[in-house]
């Protein structure tokens, strides 16, 4: 899968409110009314990126979940983190 530009990553992300681009990252951080809040957005992304094949990593601070998205294998950012970033919005409200 090929790496997305510069140009592309910052076109990506006018799509997506909140995330930034980190390093060869995209990261995010959501906070929740409270834990329990918290994990059940947690667990959904964990559905959804477990179906993706995709996986985020995920840091958790009992009301606050920081995602950081990137394409280890392919060293940076691809499709595949700016679409999960997009399903993982979704997801947000969706508690």
């Amino acid at each position: 899968m090929a790496l997305l530009s510069d140009t592309e990553v910052k076109t990506a992300l006018g799509g997506l409110p909140g995330w930034e681009a980190v390093g060869t990252e995209i990261v995010k951080e959501y906070k929740f009314a409270d834990f329990n809040e918290a994990m059940g957005f947690v667990n959904r992304v964990a559905q959804a990126a477990e179906a993706a094949n995709h996986h985020p990593d995920i840091d958790i601070r009992w009301n606050k979940v920081r995602l950081a998205l990137s394409t280890h294998s392919e060293g940076g950012l691809t499709k595949n983190d700016v679409t999960l970033a997009g399903q993982i919005e979704g997801l947000a409200g969706a508690g």
